[in-house]
């Protein structure tokens, strides 16, 4: 499926209805990047041209990943979302945002089918939407042209699945008037993760390296990953070696050979396990042990979809899920090797 690809593997394979159908959206500030003032219209370029916003969206639908994150975080609940499996519930709805829908007392915007294939045009006509936000999606030209004709479509900027998360966060921001206030989302997101590194000064200059070994197949994370780029956040840096052993397969990633894990030396490793069954499979492995810091016992675990999506890339709600545990378990990581 299209979000397994780009959540599971992202850079690694490239990688309902609320209140009777209404967004909510909280009122209008000052702050639009187009217009200081909020004021409409704001035109927005992408990779399939610009798109003019005419007026303040008060039905706002999302496609893809991190624009409803965005939305809800700027106070706008969506008419209708893209389901998500990856990491989600059985209605496709992941944590993060369910919690943030319970706290602000909004029913599950509607549901949109994601077949992987394409957007599911009759559903985003039935929601009636005045935009549909997409920048980080994999919507095709011809896909954008269709999405057009329902209500203006923000797409992404350069390639699919490619756009930096705080991108996501600015780009939604302006098409909803609401710039200051998506820079001001970014500045708390900030400030939570240098408050960790505050409390975590072990992780101060610590080297690591963020892996996934998938079915047979050991990926490296890139720093132009988003996973691999907010870590920097907590005062770690990206190994030396994982540049010097780059492939060119991706800028996000690339792939390894089990023979050359010995090269890869770095302070800390940063593995991702769907389950705790292929954690432990991963730490037992003999071809694993060979990797410097997995023999010194300096591995931190992301374990379980629901802290992988989290994280991959992360959204203005996600970014703090699960960042207890992560910081808890590459701080373990850090003092295992004093």
């Amino acid at each position: 499926m299209r979000v397994r690809r780009s959540i599971a593997l992202l850079a690694a394979t490239a990688a309902a209805l609320a209140l009777a159908g209404c967004s909510t959206a909280a009122p209008e500030q000052d702050g639009s990047a187009a217009a200081p003032d909020g004021s409409f219209p704001v035109t927005i370029a992408h990779a399939f041209g610009e798109t003019e916003i005419t007026a303040a969206p008060e039905r706002v639908a999302t496609w893809g990943w991190g624009s409803t994150e965005a939305a809800l975080a700027l106070g706008v609940v969506p008419v209708a979302m893209a389901q998500q499996s990856y990491g989600a519930d059985d209605e496709g709805v992941h944590p993060w945002v369910a919690d943030e829908l319970e706290e602000i007392g909004a029913e599950t915007p509607r549901i949109l089918t994601d077949d992987g294939e394409a957007p599911p045009y009759e559903e985003l006509v039935e929601a009636e939407p005045d935009v549909i936000l997409a920048p980080f999606s994999g919507v095709t030209e011809e896909q954008y042209e269709l999405l057009s004709e329902i209500a203006p479509t923000v797409a992404y900027e350069g390639e699919p699945w490619t756009t930096p998360w705080r991108d996501v966060i600015t780009t939604v921001g302006t098409a909803l008037g609401k710039a200051a206030e998506a820079e001001q989302v970014l500045e708390d997101l900030d400030a939570e993760l240098a408050s960790r590194a505050e409390e975590h000064p072990e992780l101060a200059g610590k080297t690591v390296a963020a892996v996934w070994d998938v079915a047979g197949t050991f990926y490296v994370y890139t720093p132009e990953d988003a996973r691999v780029e907010f870590l920097a956040g907590l005062g770690l840096e990206n190994a030396p070696s994982v540049a010097e052993l780059a492939n060119g397969d991706s800028p996000f990633y690339y792939t390894l050979s089990y023979e050359q894990l010995d090269q890869l030396e770095s302070d800390l490793i940063l593995s991702y396990h769907d389950t705790e069954e292929e954690a432990e499979a991963f730490l037992a492995s003999a071809p694993i042990q060979a990797i410097p810091a997995v023999a010194r016992g300096q591995v931190a675990q992301v374990i379980g979809t629901e802290l992988i999506a989290a994280v991959s890339p992360p959204t203005a709600l996600s970014l703090t899920y699960g960042l207890d545990e992560l910081v808890a378990a590459l701080a373990a990581a850090a003092e295992a090797g004093r």
